[in-house]
This record gives structure tokens, C-alpha cells and sequence, in this order.
């Protein structure tokens, strides 16, 4: 007797260790400012705190566990190594053909953001230095050097200024020839052989075009410096170097527009690229680029106003998981008690209110 109540206790030990062993949630997440932060005192974040409440509400206890790329957080939740993944996690046709998601938890879209007015360079200095230009100008100065040498040739028989050894005439030779050009040229110094004459008047005559080129190349490289600076549409992306998350839906929308872009393995990276000049503009989630324009920027970027193809975030969880039912009658009871205005609130401010 007093062996079955020893084997019935332990028993009975065995699957209460058992069920609260159970309690603890594994759950994967990957740093995604201000959603999901590495922090001195653990994880933070919007998702992070809508994810204790949710689990203080069931009386589970939750495990988070840090993955490298959002692609090894989503293979996880696939085999089932985790019991639920969270951060920004877009909810997709695709996605739900390989998991299960939770009803949505933010509302979000594709953004784009580009460097502020206060960030750029006065755009007559970066129009001016310009391959196309630089080509110009030494082409003029060449041509004003050989066609002051080639008169030199012809008059240092005939005229005083131009007589002078060789050595002593590139520079005489090119200021005349830059003042026929710019002034029309001095009457005391007018050619006095007759391939000097010949020579100067199809300068003059060629000089009124090669002035009228150099004046249009100014003006179309201001021109066009100045449309491609003003970034107001994702077509004016079209030739500058775009920057996203490798394997995300922004980078999927990216491939449908057939806009190359360059892919990061996480945010910060991509980030740095950007403050670094690397890259012109970013393409990626709505919340994410305004939490960094308002807190890291520096007032150096801006985000179009259009918001691309609007997206859910959401819990997800492996397929047929019992947990899924359960956690979505507690969000909604946490939106209903206003605890996702005010988490928003916390995270984002009151400027933003998702989309």
C-alpha cells in the first residue's frame, strides 16, 4: 500500500514538472527596431511587450530566443524548434502556406525613404563636377591651346606678338586665342598672313557653338541634377541604388517594379550603408523607416508620403498550433482594453498611428 502511494505521488510529480515545463514558451525574434531590441536588460520592444501580455493573460511564461536573419527566425518556426516567432513579421500568402499567423497585431505597408532637402548638397556644386563636364572644359581648353599654337605657326613670320621661339609660345599663343573667343580678339594683333586670316574667322565663327555647347551642358547637368534630387514617386528611383532586407516582402515588391536593389542581411547594416552614402535610398517597412527618421536620422532623412502596398504584421506559429486560437481571443481582448494605442504610443509616438 504504501508502494502505490510512493509510485502514484511521483507519478503525479512527474506530470506537473511535466505541464509546467510546458508553460514555457520558446519564441524566436530577430532585432528589428522598435519592435524587437536587444537591450541591457533583455529584449524590448513593441512586439516584445504585446508578447508579455499575451502570455502574462494565458499564465505561461515566455523564452525568447535571438536568431541571426529573419529567414532562420521563419525556418524555425517551419520545424517547429520554436513555439511562435514575433517582430515584423508580414503576413503573406506565401507565408501561410508554410505556417500559421495570429490575427494581425500592426498595421504596416511599404515605404520609401530618401535623403531630407536640409541633408542635400547645393545642387549647382554637384552638377558642376560631373564626368560630363570636366570632358567640356578640357575640351575647350584644348582646343583654345591648338588653335593658338596652329596660329602661331602661321604668324611668327608675320606679326611681333607671335614672333617667339617655341619654347616661349604655348601660353602667348593660348591667351590669344582664349580673347578671340571671349573678346574677338585684339585689332593689334589681328593676323596678317592670309592662312592666319582664313584660320582666326573659322574660329570666331566655330567659337559661337563651341560656347553655345559648353553653356547647354552646364545648364542640361544642372537641370537634370536638380529632377533627380527631387525624389517624390518610387519611378525616380529608376537608376539610383536602392537598399532593402535581402528576402523580404520589400525586396519582393522590388522584383515585381524591376527596381535593382541591393540586399542587407538586417537593418542596421543597411542603415549604416545609407548614412555612409552607399546607397541613395531604402525600401522597406513603413513603421521601421519612421522610427528611424524620428529617432536616428538627425533630421537627414525623409519618407515619401505614399505608403506601397499595405502589409500586416503578425504572430506566427507552426502549422495547426493549438497555441494560435488561445492567443488570438487575447489580443483581442488586449485591443480591446486600448493596450495597442498604447503601446504604439510608447513605441512610436503620437505622430504615428500605423496605416
Amino acid at each position: 500500500m504504501t508502494r502505490l502511494v510512493c509510485w502514484v505521488f511521483s507519478a503525479a510529480l512527474i506530470v506537473v514538472a511535466s505541464v509546467a515545463q510546458a508553460q514555457d514558451l520558446r519564441v524566436a525574434t530577430v532585432e528589428r527596431e522598435p519592435f524587437s531590441m536587444m537591450s541591457e536588460g533583455g529584449f524590448e520592444g513593441f512586439s516584445i511587450d504585446l508578447m508579455n501580455r499575451v502570455t502574462e493573460d494565458l499564465g505561461l511564461s515566455v523564452e525568447y530566443i535571438l536568431y541571426d536573419s529573419f529567414s532562420g527566425m521563419l525556418d524555425a518556426v517551419e520545424t517547429e524548434d520554436v513555439d511562435a516567432a514575433i517582430a515584423n513579421i508580414s503576413i503573406t500568402a506565401d507565408r501561410e502556406t508554410r505556417m500559421d499567423f495570429s490575427q494581425p497585431m500592426f498595421d504596416s505597408g511599404i515605404q520609401v525613404m530618401v535623403q531630407s532637402e536640409q541633408g542635400m548638397s547645393p545642387s549647382v556644386f554637384t552638377a558642376l563636377f560631373t564626368k560630363q563636364i570636366g570632358i567640356a572644359v578640357l575640351s575647350a581648353l584644348a582646343l583654345l591651346f591648338g588653335g593658338g599654337m596652329l596660329m602661331w605657326v602661321f604668324e611668327r613670320k608675320a606679326q611681333p606678338y607671335f614672333d617667339r621661339p617655341l619654347k616661349d609660345a604655348p601660353f602667348p599663343a593660348f591667351w590669344w586665342a582664349l580673347n578671340l573667343v571671349v573678346n574677338g580678339g585684339f585689332e593689334e594683333r589681328m593676323p596678317q598672313s592670309r592662312a592666319g586670316r582664313f584660320f582666326a574667322v573659322g574660329l570666331v565663327i566655330s567659337s559661337l557653338f563651341i560656347v553655345s555647347i559648353f553653356v547647354a551642358q552646364i545648364t542640361a547637368a544642372l537641370t537634370i541634377n536638380a529632377i533627380s534630387e527631387n525624389i517624390q514617386d518610387l519611378n525616380d528611383l529608376d537608376g539610383r541604388r536602392i537598399g532593402t532586407i535581402e528576402g523580404s516582402t520589400s525586396a519582393s515588391f522590388l522584383d515585381v517594379r524591376d527596381l535593382s536593389h541591393i540586399g542587407f542581411a538586417d537593418t542596421e547594416a543597411l542603415f549604416q550603408e545609407y548614412e555612409a552614402g552607399g546607397i541613395d535610398a531604402v525600401v522597406f517597412d513603413s513603421p521601421i523607416l519612421a522610427y528611424y527618421v524620428a529617432e536616428r536620422s538627425g533630421g537627414d532623412a525623409r519618407l515619401l508620403d505614399r505608403v506601397y502596398r499595405a502589409e500586416n504584421y503578425g504572430i506566427a506559429f507552426p502549422t495547426d498550433s493549438e497555441l494560435r486560437e488561445r492567443v488570438d481571443r487575447v489580443l483581442l481582448g488586449l485591443r480591446e482594453q486600448g493596450v495597442f494605442d498604447e503601446l504604439t504610443t510608447k513605441w512610436f509616438g503620437t505622430a504615428y498611428s500605423g496605416r
